[in-house]
């Protein structure tokens, strides 16, 4: 549609709207071709499918714009003589029952959640879980054990790990002093995790080796991550809750629904590519 727009402005004509006196809705009727009414609320559809960069245009222009291309549309249709192909039968017969799936949807989504609901999601999610332990640590990584061992040696000395690091380090966190920041259980491959899980604070670890070479580890610190509070995660929760009734629903429904899908049986998936079936 927006390809075909024929918008007053770039005609160089100057167009004012003329607002009646009487109240408008989505039924006031602006245009009538051929018996066919075009509505306030046509042309409100047709703006809002419009692409952003349209949408940004003067209201004045598109509501020319828009009332031309309506009036133009009705006209072709009105003029059109034959059988309409089944490549628009069946978008119409889509697009129908799309829109008013969608409207169900919204009907569903738009009912009340009962805060119980949402508390015993939250329950279930944080509740029963321990409070979790959070690392901060640094690491060197090096390519053989006999690097790592020398570099151990040398921290033990007294050498500055995060000096030590960036000049000997080969991983991506060496220019920065080998520090990896916060992190959970589960976000290192496990023998990283199990060498950092027994460690104190401000402890060194032997040489670990992993798929990415020999890691010498120093603990910094560890934090304890709470669950965080109802209020803070509320809406997230109440989006799942909804999602979860949603799909409910919609399980019951197709359950209670006479559904037959025998006719897919022995159905070439790669028919759904033969856009010639669709030409008259």
């Amino acid at each position: 549609m927006q390809n075909r727009l024929k918008f007053v402005a770039a005609l160089g004509v100057a167009w004012t709207l003329a607002l009646p006196a009487q109240a408008q809705d989505a039924d006031t009727v602006v245009a009538t071709v051929n018996g066919t009414d075009i509505t306030v609320g046509h042309m409100i559809v047709a703006r809002n499918s419009l692409p952003e960069q349209y949408q940004q245009l003067p209201d004045a222009v598109l509501f020319q714009g828009i009332l031309d291309q309506l009036v133009q549309q009705t006209v072709l249709k009105d003029s059109f003589d034959g059988t309409l192909p089944a490549r628009v039968t069946k978008s119409i017969e889509n697009e129908t029952r799309s829109l008013i799936a969608g409207e169900k949807v919204e009907q569903i989504l738009a009912e009340d959640i009962p805060v119980e609901d949402i508390q015993a999601l939250y329950d279930s999610t944080y509740s029963s879980d321990a409070p979790e332990t959070e690392y901060n640590a640094s690491h060197i990584l090096v390519e053989t054990k006999e690097e790592a061992d020398t570099i151990k040696a040398d921290l033990e000395g007294g050498a500055d790990f995060a000096s030590t690091a960036r000049e000997k380090s080969t991983g991506p966190s060496g220019p920065n002093g080998g520090s990896l920041g916060w992190f959970g259980k589960g976000a290192m491959v496990p023998s990283f995790e199990a060498a950092v899980v027994e460690l104190e604070s401000g402890a060194i670890s032997d040489p670990v080796e992993t798929q990415f070479g020999w890691h010498v580890i120093q603990l910094n610190e560890t934090r304890t991550k709470d669950a965080p509070k109802f209020k803070d995660v509320r809406e997230e929760l109440l989006a799942e809750v909804r999602r979860t009734k949603l799909e409910n629903v919609i399980a019951e429904m197709e359950k209670a629904a006479d559904v037959d899908r025998s006719g897919a049986d022995g159905i070439d998936p790669t028919i759904l590519k033969d856009l010639e079936l669709l030409n008259p």
